[in-house]
């Protein structure tokens, strides 16, 4: 069996249960937060409730499935770096004939439907 999946299968233990608890709580603590303090600036109050939403992603980073979602990341970023990105003039060149071929299949369906019209309308005599 593949050992990442072993891992993730062994991965929830107590103390991951406690901090997703507490990250819940956290993040529940700063919407609680957010609304309570009513008569606060909107503004200090967004900062409020974005600190419990960040506080909350710093206490879940720590667990296992947190660990697991950086290493995916930093993967995902080493991938990245290997994509070819097509040049500005193949993007334009490639964005004008999918233009094109939208304006194209409208006019086929805009003729489909109107002969489809045209004989319903042939057939109940209108």
């Amino acid at each position: 069996m593949n050992t990442k999946v072993e891992q993730a299968e062994q991965a929830v233990s107590a103390a991951d249960i406690a901090k997703y608890v507490l990250a819940a709580a956290i993040v529940a603590g700063g919407i609680f937060a957010f609304y309570w303090f009513s008569q606060w600036p909107g503004p200090v109050r967004g900062l409020v409730a974005a600190a419990g939403v960040v506080l909350g992603a710093v206490v879940m980073a720590s667990t296992a499935k947190g660990r697991q979602t950086r290493e995916f990341v930093s993967e995902s970023l080493f991938e990245l770096r290997k994509v070819v990105w097509p040049t500005r003039q193949e993007t334009l060149r490639i964005t004008g004939v999918i233009l094109v071929v939208v304006v194209i299949v409208s006019l086929i369906l805009s003729g489909f439907d109107f002969v489809i019209s045209w004989l319903i309308r042939l057939l109940l005599g209108q």
